[in-house]
């Protein structure tokens, strides 16, 4: 597969080096299919400016979300991951800020045009431990559709059933199986660890998200060979998640050693040398294994 740098609407993939504002200019209108992004949360990291606040973030949304409208398809979803701004142990979710503006935004492309369908909560086990407050254990993806006229496939992220055995115990289908053979819903509560030191997917970028979180969003609103866009890349785990899942992807990152972790990844993602976690069940921990025992000297 061909990877460029530059974008051209017939490009399979595009890693491109520089702000998403020079990459939507370029992309045509309603050509994407799926745009899936997680943007910096002004906090001081090496990728944002040192004035940057909670006003720069808002701002910034204001500008391109007409442009995130322009370019997608009628039908298409956008899906938004955000945590929390944390300033001097004050909390701001960021997603009541997103919701806010596309909701109150003067132009009615986006105001009237993207529909919010799902606030999933990704949830994660480990993480830093506060002392203060209770320790964070969750973002928020939302997820919007151009139009009421959209595609689910639910058939493709369906999970396990926790009771697969379980049968109707009245009513006309008493005794049959009541649960769909195929899995069930995953609802919009999604525990799937996140990426920190001893994680297969770890790269140098600090706040990287797992393949397994795009992907299932890929999976469920897109098809083989449809669109994605992510217009803060970071370290391309969209992007590997796309050529997984075998559609076409353009991407923008700001600094250009994220921007080659991004073109290593999605280069190895396409030869099927990327190493990443399936999106699978968190197994529980062995209770035989010592370091899931709690020490003698505790009690």
């Amino acid at each position: 597969m061909k990877i460029s740098t530059s974008f051209s609407p017939d490009n399979e993939c595009t890693v491109f080096h520089g702000d998403c504002a020079s990459l939507l200019s370029r992309i045509p209108d309603e050509s994407v299919d799926l745009i899936v992004t997680s943007p910096p949360y002004c906090m001081g990291k090496a990728y944002e400016k040192a004035s940057d606040n909670l006003d720069t973030f808002t701002e910034s949304h204001k500008q391109i979300m007409p442009e995130m409208v322009r370019v997608l398809k009628p039908g298409a979803s956008l899906c938004w991951q955000v945590g929390y701004h944390i300033k001097n142990g004050v909390i701001t979710p960021l997603d009541f800020t997103i919701y806010d503006l596309i909701a109150n935004h003067e132009d009615e492309s986006v105001s009237n045009g993207l529909v919010l369908r799902n606030r999933i909560i990704w949830t994660f086990g480990h993480g830093l431990n506060a002392k203060k407050r209770f320790s964070g254990r969750h973002e928020t993806i939302l997820w919007y559709t151009k139009g009421d006229d959209y595609s689910f496939d639910l058939d493709s992220v369906r999970i396990p059933q926790k009771y697969p055995g379980k049968k109707y115990y009245k009513g006309s289908r008493k005794g049959e199986y009541s649960c769909n053979p195929k899995g069930k819903n995953p609802s919009d509560v999604w525990d799937i660890p996140n990426v920190k030191a001893n994680h297969i997917e770890k790269t140098g970028h600090p706040c990287q998200f797992p393949i397994a979180v795009p992907q299932r969003l890929i999976k469920a609103l897109t098809k083989k060979g449809d669109f994605i866009l992510d217009p803060f890349m970071g370290s391309g785990t969209t992007g590997a998640a796309a050529i997984i899942e075998g559609r076409r992807f353009a991407g923008a990152e700001i600094m250009l050693s994220y921007q080659e972790i991004a073109l290593q990844r999605i280069f190895d993602a396409s030869n099927g040398n990327l190493a990443f976690r399936a999106d699978a069940p968190v197994e529980k921990p062995n209770r035989k294994n010592p370091v899931a025992q709690k020490p003698k000297e505790w009690s």
